[in-house]
């Protein structure tokens, strides 16, 4: 099964485009980084810039509109992601909670949607969705 692990860092909503970690702690998350690929179950990962260097695309009335960061009413903002191929929910949160986060951050644990789950009428909607998702796997483990 295939989980997301999203850190929520608080107050990362109002940090600086330049706002960068301390070595200590991004030597933490190197080895913490390090014991899940050791493991065999990490498939992808990456932090994210501030959401004041972003962008957000709405779709109100069908247009799509673009708005430029920063962002005054984000509470909670993605501040990086772990795509991680585990037994169990079980599993995934025990990874999660090895993490070395700070006291203000929180990590979210979803799983992933996959095809077999809808119906076959859905999974026919989705056409060739399955045989991209195969190619991505691929791209993974190459």
């Amino acid at each position: 099964m295939r989980f997301m692990m999203i850190m929520l860092p608080g107050g990362y909503a109002d940090a600086s485009a330049d706002a960068e970690p301390t070595p200590e702690a991004v030597a933490a998350m190197a080895k913490y980084n390090d014991a899940l690929h050791e493991a065999g179950v990490l498939l992808a990962m990456d932090g994210l810039h501030p959401p004041a260097t972003g962008a957000r695309v709405s779709f109100a009335g069908g247009k799509p509109k673009v708005t430029d960061g920063p962002f005054a009413e984000a509470k909670e903002v993605v501040g990086g992601y772990w795509m991680i191929d585990v037994k169990s929910k079980g599993e995934a949160v025990e990874w999660a909670s090895r993490c070395p986060a700070s006291e203000n951050e929180v990590i979210e644990v979803r799983r992933v949607f996959e095809l077999e789950e809808f119906s076959p009428e859905v999974q026919a909607a989705a056409g060739d969705e399955k045989a991209l998702q195969e190619q991505l796997a691929q791209r993974r483990k190459a």
